[in-house]
């Protein structure tokens, strides 16, 4: 073969190679879509629902103690046994005086209070005196002194109608003695519980 055969052939087998390669559209390829956006996202698997919020703990209960309920002697008691108990106490005063100290302003007030607490109680008020004197003197000082004591009961707003008052004088002495020990706890108002 000679050089030009040999070059016509190389010619024709690179033309129809090109003629081959040509002849071919090279594929088309189309663009890809950006990955959606988180909010396209759709999921085919069902969500679970948000979990409920914690249960608020109830605070617990106020708990309000029973009162206590105290058996009150002096309720069931007749006027014997309660005057027995002395609830009431004595008022004292100075020799030849009807006036109602700050010792005895606080033995009334307190008087007052157990009296307002048992509002049913009437009472007596005994005015009492030492043995120096004349009887008459000291009746009439002994009365002097049980109106002392009621006047004081009644400024702390205990009705009248549930006092009473009574003067022994010399006569009934609480302690029997001839010296001023003696006398001063004869110088007194006495109380007695007479109705409940």
């Amino acid at each position: 073969m000679s050089r030009s055969s040999l070059l016509s052939l190389l010619l024709v087998g690179s033309l129809s190679m090109a003629a081959a390669c040509g002849g071919k559209k090279p594929p088309v390829t189309t663009p890809t879509p950006p990955p959606p956006t988180p909010q396209a996202i759709v999921s085919t698997t069902p969500t679970r629902p948000p979990d409920p919020p914690a249960p608020v703990p109830e605070p617990p209960p106020i708990m309000v103690p029973e009162p206590e309920v105290f058996s009150d002697p002096l309720a069931s008691m007749d006027t014997d046994e309660i005057n027995r108990q002395a609830p009431l106490a004595p008022v004292f005063f100075g020799y030849d005086s009807d006036e109602v100290d700050a010792e005895g302003q606080r033995v009334l007030t307190a008087n007052a209070d157990i009296l307002t607490k048992y509002s049913s109680w009437t009472i007596t008020i005994e005015g009492h005196s030492d043995e120096r004197g004349t009887a008459e003197y000291n009746l009439a000082l002994g009365e002097r002194r049980a109106m002392s004591a009621m006047g004081y009961l009644l400024s702390l707003g205990i009705s009248a109608e549930r006092i009473r008052t009574v003067s022994y004088g010399k006569e009934f002495p609480f302690d029997p003695g001839q010296n001023e020990a003696a006398w001063s706890r004869n110088r007194r108002g006495h109380f007695v519980v007479t109705a409940k």
